[in-house]
């Protein structure tokens, strides 16, 4: 004899959704720059400090020129003496620490918050890098650092004409 077998009514359940599309869509960018570029150039910048967790990274935007690689990195709210760089065997290591505390006392109630956060991110160089002529600068939140290139690599380029066939 046949068995009937019911399925459940599930025709106004919606399909599951992620909570934030964008979210998935950036995973997925930062593992394909990930992969073509290494580890760490996939951060596109942004206007504010990223929190993953416990952890801040600053917004972060790398230029190349033919004489030079200048890396700029946003931190709002730090001093130079709460940030460092190091650069050894051809990676730059920026490394810092922010805090901040803010107390209110009113009559009716009283609010303390503090926060504290470090960050370090690290980028390897190109060999064209001129280790011993780097220089930076801290202004206003951005701390700007300036890579000169190796005077062989400025001159190497060399224009090719482009001939009609």
């Amino acid at each position: 004899m046949a068995q009937v077998i019911k399925k459940p009514d599930v025709g106004s359940m919606p399909a599951a959704r992620s909570v934030d599309p964008f979210a998935a869509m950036r995973a997925e960018m930062d593992r394909v720059f990930d992969n073509f570029l290494g580890r760490g150039f996939s951060r596109f910048p942004s206007l504010w400090w990223e929190q993953a967790g416990d952890a801040i990274v600053p917004s972060i935007d790398i230029r190349e020129s033919a004489s030079e690689v200048v890396v700029e990195a946003e931190m709002p709210g730090l001093e130079q003496k709460d940030a460092s760089i190091t650069l050894r065997e051809g990676v730059l290591t920026l490394e810092g620490e922010k805090k901040s505390a803010r107390e209110e006392k009113e009559e009716d109630y009283h609010v303390t918050e503090r926060s504290y956060g470090t960050f370090r991110r690290s980028f390897r160089l190109p060999d064209t890098i001129d280790e011993n002529n780097v220089s930076a600068t801290f202004d206003k939140g951005i701390l700007t650092i300036k890579l000169a290139k190796k005077a062989e690599a400025v001159r190497a380029e060399k224009r090719i004409e482009i001939k009609s066939g």
